[in-house]
Parts: structure tokens; sequence; C-alpha cells
């Protein structure tokens, strides 16, 4: 385009599929939110991002067609993590991108207004999204967090203790589950106790935190012939779990990540550590040999 550096015209042209797409996700969410004010808010922020673009393509002159892998990648984060963590990836993403709208508003006019409207509008919108997933994140703290603390610290015990994985997974299931259902009754009571309506639904996410980080911790053992092999991969399954949930709350909730993932870590594997020394002295002690 005349006039216009190609540094600004690809800025421009970047933007204009950016809004495209993001249109798409935010019809694709909405489309398959069940709660009316969140779809109301979802298609809102959908319809400045159309009139976005539909800005930029008159000024180009020009359609473009959205980014189709994004869109199905928005999908799958979105099935699978949620709208929340989704769209304030998106953010995010948006937010790196190398477009500067100062420079690009000395060949364009409005192009700052709609800085604005990014900057402002579709903030406080997202800040408006109430995800039922999100009001249960301390639920599923509770669970995860015993999981990771009592079931690695088991594992490890039993690592050397018994030295068979397959020993070692079927003790660690059986513990595993009994303690998934007794954290979950004992949420319940608690929160009953405190006369919330949704302590059902609490105690769920608790549970079912506890058995999915269970699984988890206990697929080495299953996979793996090595009892030793299986403990550092276990390990490693916990730094990352700690690791992907912190992440996943940071983003979703706007919290700080490092300290809680040091914090975490340091824990589990703290009492993993402990817990291998005490299989160690038992076994020493009684003499028992699997």
């Amino acid at each position: 385009m005349k006039g216009i550096p190609e540094n600004i015209h690809r800025q421009i042209v970047s933007l204009q599929k950016n809004e495209l797409t993001e249109y798409f996700v935010y019809m694709n969410i909405a489309r398959h939110t069940k709660d009316v004010k969140n779809k109301e808010i979802l298609t809102k922020i959908a319809g400045q991002e159309k009139a976005h673009y539909e800005f930029w393509t008159a000024f180009l002159k020009k359609p473009v067609k959205p980014g189709r892998g994004r869109i199905i990648l928005f999908k799958i984060l979105n099935f699978f993590l949620g709208y929340t963590f989704t769209l304030k990836i998106m953010e995010r993403r948006e937010e790196r991108a190398q477009i500067s709208y100062a420079d690009i508003g000395k060949y364009v006019d409005g192009a700052e207004r709609i800085a604005i409207d990014e900057d402002a509008h579709e903030h406080e919108l997202l800040g408006m999204l109430d995800e039922e997933r999100l009001n249960y994140v301390g639920s599923m703290v509770l669970g995860l967090n015993d999981a990771l603390v009592e079931l690695s610290g088991t594992l490890a015990g039993l690592t050397f203790a018994l030295a068979d994985t397959k020993l070692i997974s079927l003790s660690g299931l059986i513990t595993g589950i009994a303690a998934s259902l007794s954290m979950a009754a004992s949420q319940y009571l608690s929160e009953k106790a405190e006369n919330n309506k949704n302590a059902l639904k609490s105690s769920i996410y608790t549970g079912v935190a506890y058995v999915i980080t269970v699984a988890l911790l206990i697929l080495p053992y299953l996979l793996i012939g090595n009892p030793y092999i299986s403990l550092g991969v276990m390990l490693g399954v916990v730094v990352f779990i700690i690791f992907f949930f912190n992440y996943y709350i940071s983003v979703a909730k706007d919290m700080p990540f490092r300290k809680r993932f040091v914090q975490m870590a340091i824990i589990s594997l703290s009492v993993a550590a402990i817990s291998f020394g005490i299989g160690i002295l038992i076994k020493l002690i009684l003499g028992v040999s699997v």
C-alpha cells in the first residue's frame, strides 16, 4: 500500500488476521457456554473483535482468512482447561505480539482508539467472566496437594521397602483410592458443617483431583519394570503436576506463580525423601526381603 512502510503494513495485516481469528474463538466458546451472563459477555467481546477486523479490512480493502490452526488449538484448550485459562492465554499472546499502535496511528486514523478498546474494554469484560470450576480451586488444591504429599511419600517408601513394581503399584493404588474417598468425604463434611450449599460439588472436585494425581503417580510403576527408575520418573511427574497446576492457576486467576510452585515442590519432594529414608530403615530394622 502506497505511503505505508512495509513493516507497518505487515503489522496491520497481522492485526486484521488476529481480530478475525479471535472473533471465531470467542464465538466458539460462547456457543458452548451454558451460563447466560458469560455467553453475553463472550458474544459482546466477539462483536468487538469483528468490528475491529472490519475496520482493518475496510482500510486494506482486502479480506483475510482466520488462523484455522489457532482456532483448533483454542478449542482444545477450552475443552480441557476451560475458557478463562484459554482466553487469558490468547490475550497474553496478543500482548507479546510486536504491534505498535502508536506507529500505525501515524498512517491510520482510529488505530489508537482500537488499542484503547483492546486494553480497556476487553480486559474489563474478561474480568467479569465467572467460570464455575475456578470457584473450586481451593478444593482442587486440597485434593492435589494431599495426593502429591501423601502418595509420593508412600511410593518412595515402598520403593525401597518392597523393590517390586507390581507390589508397589498395587499398594499405592489401594492406598490412593482409599485416601481419595476419605479426603472427598472429609471435604464434604467440612463444607456441610459450614452450611455450604455446594458441599457435594466441592467434595467431588477434591476427590477427582486426588484420583487423577494418584493415577499419574502410579503410572510409572505400571509401565517401567525397574522400581528405582520408576521412582525417578514418578518424582519428575510430581514436579510436572505442580508446575502445570500452578501455571494454570497463575494464568486463570492472575496469581503469582514462582513462589507457589517452589513451596509445593519443596514440600512434596522433601516428604518423598524422608519416606524413602524411612523405607530403608524399616527394611534394615525388620530385615524384610521381598
